[in-house]
């Protein structure tokens, strides 16, 4: 079953330019592993139009932010940071060399499979760890979790195998397509929220 992840994982690697691919469940939690990967604890500044779950995120791990008004299109960067919030871009070698892009395949995104995320990353080491972060902490050299005897800390944020082979569907569709714009995104000002830690 986990042939499906793989097999997603290496075609967006193909698509994207980027020499590694995680696949996630969704795209903040993919900026979740990226954010606790490289140990974040302050960003420069973020747009304020943006998903509430990006301010949430940063709440629950104590990442000091602030808002910038800047637009967007398709993605943005966490000032400060080599991370990319690249949830409504998806195109040919878009892989920036050295930084962390995290996609997202949710509502109306570019590859539209409801949910689903994935992080382009550039290392074997990256990838190995960002990896084991997402899939429980488990080392996929092991065939069945309880042969492993050490874990690193581990999330529940892997991407279902199901979810994976219906994202390589449509990924095969997106190919085909004559132009891959990014998409526009129409989120309110998340100054106006308040959020109780």
């Amino acid at each position: 079953m986990y042939y499906h992840v793989a097999n997603f994982e290496n075609n967006l690697a193909q698509f994207t330019g980027a020499p590694y691919v995680v696949a996630t469940d969704c795209c903040t939690h993919a900026i979740e592993l990226c954010l606790r990967y490289d140990k974040i604890k302050k960003i420069k500044s973020l747009p304020c139009y943006t998903y509430l779950s990006i301010p949430m995120t940063l709440v629950k791990l104590r990442i000091k932010y602030q808002y910038n008004d800047k637009h967007w299109l398709g993605e943005y960067n966490f000032e400060g940071t080599r991370i990319w919030d690249s949830a409504r871009l998806l195109h040919p070698k878009m892989y920036r060399r050295g930084k962390l892009q995290c996609l997202s395949f949710g509502n109306g995104k570019p590859l539209d499979n409801k949910r689903g995320g994935a992080i382009l990353c550039g290392t074997a080491k990256e990838y190995k760890i960002l990896k084991q972060m997402s899939y429980d902490g488990r080392d996929l050299k092991y065939k069945k979790w309880i042969e492993q005897k050490e874990f690193r800390v581990g999330y529940h944020y892997n991407m279902p195998f199901e979810h994976a082979e219906q994202c390589n569907k449509l990924l095969e569709q997106y190919k085909k397509k004559k132009s891959h714009l990014p998409h526009m995104a129409d989120y309110p000002d998340c100054r106006l929220m308040k959020i109780k830690g």
